[in-house]
């Protein structure tokens, strides 16, 4: 395991505009000068929150992913966010996670946020998703996840207590229930002992939601390490291993902790 240096790219999202989009952060990625690992995108990434994926979904072979593929190749760099994907007749609220190498994985969001009427659109997904790099272990999820504590809680192994490392939200959350969002990252990272990084968008979206961004990046212990509110904002910060090490060794909580099994209808 070594240090994760990660980039959290926190912007405003033209309303249904995939073109505007993908041109814009394109633009904020080539213009990264830190060497990095991993570029994390907002929710929904070239369209926003949108209610209608009959418009703007696309196939795991379509233009978007292939312009992920082609720019984390070009850049040397995981690149992540989430987008609308059609599958099987189904539409997916899909979070990419691309190597440089071309390599592929992807999680379909598991809570569809009713309240909007996503689950009226949208198929939820049936499986966690924890990828790995430097030896970090991160476990993916989509906004409205962040709401159910079990979805993101360790599991033991006979191997460690930890399940992962760091948690990965990328959302767009409006500004209104801001305090949800910012303390609900606090928690995850709590009781998980592990990093959390909330990439959040800013503006306002075709609905006439505000948006202020607060995007995050959170010790184990809850500590704030980067906030950003109501502005655009590109950031590189580095994960310590050697600090994440210490945290869990000088306060072992996680052995403590109940076994569980997650059961889905």
């Amino acid at each position: 395991m070594q240090n994760l240096t990660v980039t959290l790219i926190q912007t405003t999202l033209e309303w249904e505009d995939k073109d505007a989009n993908l041109r814009n952060l394109e633009t904020k990625i080539n213009n990264i000068k830190e060497a990095t690992q991993v570029v994390i995108l907002p929710e929904m990434f070239t369209t926003g929150f949108s209610m209608t994926p009959e418009k703007f979904a696309e196939d795991m072979g379509g233009h978007s992913v292939q312009w992920i593929k082609k720019l984390a190749q070009k850049k040397k760099i995981i690149l992540t966010g989430s987008l609308i994907i059609q599958e099987n007749k189904q539409y997916y609220n899909r979070l990419i996670w691309i190597l440089p190498n071309g390599q592929l994985y992807y999680y379909d969001k598991r809570h569809l946020f009713g309240y909007a009427g996503e689950d009226e659109h949208y198929t939820p997904g049936t499986n966690r998703l924890i990828v790995s790099v430097n030896g970090w272990r991160i476990l993916l999820q989509v906004c409205y996840d962040l709401r159910f504590p079990v979805w993101a809680r360790q599991e033991a192994t006979e191997e460690s207590p930890y399940e992962y490392d760091a948690i990965i939200y990328v959302a767009n959350w409006p500004q209104k229930r801001n305090l949800v969002w910012k303390t609900l990252l606090q928690a995850r990272a709590i009781e998980n002992m592990s990093y959390v990084i909330g990439v959040n968008r800013i503006g306002n979206d075709g609905n006439g939601f505000h948006h202020s961004g607060d995007s995050r990046i959170i010790h184990p212990l809850g500590t704030v390490l980067y906030e950003k509110s109501d502005t655009e904002d590109v950031y590189t910060y580095t994960l310590q291993k050697d600090e994440l090490e210490k945290t869990r060794s000088r306060f072992p909580f996680a052995k403590d902790a109940d076994k569980f099994n997650i059961l889905l209808p």
